[in-house]
């Protein structure tokens, strides 16, 4: 199957620090990519560069086989219309009501009249687990979990063809963390979506991946099938997966 997305040689500094590297990783349509990794490697950049909020140095972005990087006014708007995200911090607005929140892209993206859109975000929120008088209710009066139910609502409110999951289980419990992983390969699934998460979280890695690539200095190190992740023979990978302080990846740590 020809691969949806695909990133070859994506390079992207600040200044003097190199964040991306030569990224080199495609994504088959409809298959779930989850791309692991410490903290600074490049994993959020990376989400950037595809969804035009960074451009990058060097390197090519292909969506569908056409080059995405510089595209500007109605096909950049064009472009992004094609995408949910679920957001680390659920990143509501406090001052919309949950329907409203979960029908922010529909109305202020796609121009729905707000009584459809109220309509599509009632029977997302009813797919993520949450009843029609959640609708009414303000992010605040939510807990975590619920707020990131609602965040994952409005990632699929208008059935996109590629969805972001930015740490989608970061702050929650156990329990509630795998609730949302279930949702998601949930969601997916009824979607036939290409997905592309990124995460911490192995437990939520092994749930919601087809694939695992690990990003390390700006560069894909390994990549291969979930169910390979114990046996990768890569060091840097089975450092990461076993939360090893010694091996070859080195933290910087301040000694006092």
């Amino acid at each position: 199957m020809a691969e949806h997305i695909v990133l070859s040689g994506v390079r992207k500094s600040f200044d003097r620090k190199h964040v991306l590297n030569g990224i080199d990783v495609g994504v088959e349509k409809g298959r779930s990519l989850v791309v692991i990794g410490g903290s600074g490697t490049g994993k959020s950049v990376m989400l950037k560069c595809i969804l035009g909020i960074l451009r990058p140095d060097a390197g090519s972005i292909k969506i569908g086989g056409e080059e995405v990087i510089g595209l500007k006014g109605s096909e950049r708007d064009e472009y992004l219309r094609r995408f949910g995200m679920l957001f680390q911090g659920a990143a509501l607005f406090d001052s919309l009501p949950v329907w409203e929140n979960v029908a922010f892209g529909l109305i202020q993206g796609r121009k729905s009249p707000r009584a459809k859109a109220r309509e599509i975000a009632i029977e997302k929120l009813k797919q993520v687990g949450l009843g029609p008088e959640v609708g009414s209710l303000y992010p605040a009066e939510l807990s975590g979990g619920m707020q990131k139910r609602v965040g994952l609502a409005r990632a699929v409110a208008a059935d996109p063809e590629i969805i972001f999951f930015d740490e989608p289980t970061t702050g929650l419990d156990p329990i509630m963390a795998d609730v949302i992983n279930n949702l998601i390969v949930d969601c997916v699934k009824r979607l036939g979506a290409t997905t592309i998460s990124i995460t911490h979280d192995m437990a939520s890695a092994r749930k919601i991946a087809d694939d695992i690539a690990m990003i390390h200095k700006g560069q894909i190190i390994w990549r291969g099938p979930a169910k390979d992740i114990d046996s990768s023979g890569n060091p840097y990978v089975d450092q990461f997966i076993h939360g090893r302080a010694e091996g070859p990846i080195e933290m910087e740590v301040l000694k006092t």
